[in-house]
């Protein structure tokens, strides 16, 4: 119920967000032709990638809420890192576009209508500012890289109102392309640690919270197991993990049940929605077709 109630919350987030975007994108096309500013009419393609990108997160957000059926029978929550997947390689692409056009932006400052930029600025911070604290209570690694996506465009735009000030004040262009470079690399960084978290969950990488060479050592100091092998653990959408080993017992007379409890206190986490363990006797030989195991090596 936990995770359903997230799922839900997830959606409604996104949906917000998308709709805040797209809104703001239809202001900023009028506000940049208002202010004759090549930065912001660029910017205009950017949130226009962005409400796209935001759609598509909202839209496998509400996928992925899907009961589970005979062809996928973990669910579709996996189909929520696509939309984390999309919305992490469209910031990076708009990132790259913004970084090009404030690098070229040092050499040729633009004069611009500063009191539109001031206008333009105001209604940024407080579109963007209201989806960021939306946002900023997810979970999932979709939210949170959608997060870090208006959170860019945030910072874009408190950017874009410092450099409106300085403009005023002491006439100097430069500033708005400094302050832009710096921001966007530092967006750059957070966006790439968690895209490359949303890649490990899809290549089925061990979560990070999870140990497998701790458990097998734990596992090991139980009466009755002798050994573990084909021990996987992967994650179905960065929050939810499965689990499953192979457990070799020492005695054939031993406690099966009493083993199999002992064994799941090790990983019987609410993070684990799916835990499998065989147990196996001495004797027993599960190596039908089976390749070597050295993935908890």
């Amino acid at each position: 119920m936990g995770h359903d109630h997230d799922h839900h919350s997830s959606s409604s987030n996104l949906k917000v967000a998308f709709f805040l975007n797209l809104v703001f994108t239809v202001i900023e096309l009028f506000g940049g032709i208002w202010t004759n500013s090549i930065a912001i009419l660029t910017d205009v393609i950017h949130d226009f990638g962005d409400s796209v990108s935001l759609g598509l997160a909202w839209y496998f957000d509400r996928l992925s809420q899907h009961e589970r059926t005979a062809r996928h029978t973990y669910g579709y929550r996996r189909f929520r890192l696509l939309g984390g997947l999309v919305t992490g390689l469209v910031l990076l692409i708009g990132l790259g576009f913004v970084l090009y056009h404030a690098v070229l932006r040092l050499n040729e400052p633009a004069e611009v209508r500063v009191s539109g930029m001031f206008v333009l600025a105001f209604l940024g911070i407080a579109f963007n500012g209201a989806a960021v604290l939306r946002m900023n209570s997810g979970t999932s690694l979709t939210e949170k890289l959608v997060s870090w996506h208006l959170l860019e465009d945030l910072l874009g735009w408190v950017a874009v109102l410092i450099g409106a000030a300085v403009i005023a004040i002491w006439n100097l262009p430069i500033v708005d392309p400094i302050l832009s470079i710096g921001i966007s690399m530092i967006v750059l960084w957070n966006v790439g640690r968690n895209l490359k978290k949303v890649i490990l969950v899809l290549l089925q990488a061990t979560p990070e919270d999870f140990d497998i060479d701790r458990f097998e050592e734990e596992g090991l100091k139980i009466p009755g197991v002798d050994s573990f092998h084909h021990i996987h653990c992967w994650s179905i959408d960065g929050e939810s993990h499965v689990f499953s080993a192979h457990v070799v017992l020492s005695d054939q007379s031993g406690d099966l049940v009493e083993v199999k409890r002992r064994v799941r206190e090790l990983i019987d986490d609410e993070t684990f929605e799916h835990i499998t363990l065989e147990i196996e006797l001495p004797s027993e030989d599960c190596s039908q077709g089976e390749t070597p195991d050295h993935d908890h090596e």
